[in-house]
């Protein structure tokens, strides 16, 4: 369906997650982080085996979990792109260590909540240069005499560049 400039596709998300997983959020959120620029999951299913950090267990169980959804509802497993993944404090238990003088030091066992998106590679939001967008939209609307035609049988009229900046000229005072 194209709506303006935009061309979208239907969009289906995939999501798991891992609640008050017993690893702070620093700790998992390194492991993100050094692998956040591979957007396949079944790379980061490669890559979190080698990363040798305890947070990389809990991250590998949950992406597995998001990959299971994904194929439970009729996605394929090699078209599945990480969207995003969101690690959040979870609830932490308060702690006492007890120290000199009788004193108590008192410290927190952070735990997290792990939260991972998963989409099809093939249902993505598509973006053109601006100038192939513009192009192509007028070509439409020529093609049905100054009226652009959507799917829904909605119609779209669509201003030249020329008369937009008329307008946006009269509106501040000058002329262009």
């Amino acid at each position: 369906m194209e709506i303006g400039l935009l061309q979208f596709k239907e969009v289906m998300e995939y999501i798991a997650l891992a609640k008050s997983v017993r690893i702070s959020p620093r700790k998992i959120s390194l492991v993100v982080d050094a692998l956040r620029g591979q957007r396949l999951a079944d790379t980061w299913l490669d890559s979190l085996i080698l990363v040798r950090k305890r947070g990389a267990d809990a991250i590998e169980k949950t992406l597995k979990n998001a990959v299971a959804n994904a194929v439970q509802k009729g996605a394929k497993k090699k078209n599945l792109i990480v969207k995003s993944i969101e690690v959040s404090p979870g609830p932490a238990l308060k702690r006492a260590r007890s120290s000199t003088r009788g004193r108590m030091h008192p410290y927190k066992k952070r735990s997290s909540h792990i939260r991972i998106t998963l989409m099809d590679e093939k249902s993505q939001i598509t973006n053109l240069p601006p100038k192939a967008r513009l192009a192509r939209l007028e070509a439409k609307q020529l093609a049905n005499g100054g009226k652009l035609q959507l799917k829904e049988g909605k119609e779209l009229e669509l201003k030249k560049s020329n008369e937009k900046s008329q307008v946006k000229g009269a509106k501040h005072g000058t002329k262009s």
